[in-house]
């Protein structure tokens, strides 16, 4: 009997899988990054293509780095009315360095640094942190959980036939956009008129 042991193992040690599960991770928040001058650039932002099972199981790992990055954003939030504008290494940014508003500006910062570590070692990857603090978190700060859709493929995997599905975060240019038609408006035309005008003409001649 499998006691305590949740998950599925997917045929790998439980070192390859945590790896595994930190690449994917980082796999889906980088494809939100910049890729204009990549020649590696995503086709759709925010979605990654992989098997059903491997998708059920990172899923909660990518809604957890998710919820620490959405929460730190409040202590970052905090620590501007302490912050400076003064450029790094000047005499003015130096003189901040030394205040102890610079200690105000550190401990209200604190949180969000923390945050930022703890999802480093949940993922692995610095600009994928990077991006997921900075883009992402901001797009779900009402949303209180469900960040991520998983959508099965009808078509297999090719080789093993593996069920394949699409992994992608909700929101941003994956939602569809409901639009509501608008009732057309059939008005005259000058074209529509002429004929018309002759058939009045006519029919006074004809009188």
């Amino acid at each position: 009997m499998r006691h305590r042991r949740k998950g599925r193992v997917l045929g790998r040690s439980p070192s390859h899988r945590k790896a595994m599960f930190k690449n994917l991770t980082a796999a889906l928040f980088l494809t939100e990054r910049d890729a204009s001058l990549d020649d590696n650039a995503p086709k759709v932002k925010g979605r990654i293509i992989t098997t059903l099972q491997k998708a059920k199981e990172v899923r909660p790992n990518v809604e957890k780095c998710i919820t620490l990055a959405k929460k730190a954003l409040v202590a970052k939030e905090n620590a501007e009315q302490f912050a400076t504008t003064a450029e790094r290494g000047s005499d003015e940014y130096k003189k901040w360095r030394k205040s102890d508003q610079w200690q105000q500006w550190a401990n209200a910062r604190a949180p969000y640094v923390n945050a930022q570590r703890r999802v480093l070692q949940l993922v692995g990857d610095r600009e994928a942190v990077a991006i997921l603090f900075d883009t992402i978190a901001e797009r779900y700060v009402d949303r209180p959980g469900g960040y991520t859709r998983i959508m099965r493929l009808a078509t297999p995997r090719l080789g093993d036939g593996g069920t394949r599905a699409v992994f992608e975060l909700v929101g941003g240019s994956n939602d569809k956009v409901k639009r509501s038609s608008s009732k057309p408006a059939f008005e005259a035309t000058p074209e529509d008129e002429a004929p018309a005008e002759n058939a009045a003409t006519e029919e006074a001649a004809a009188n």
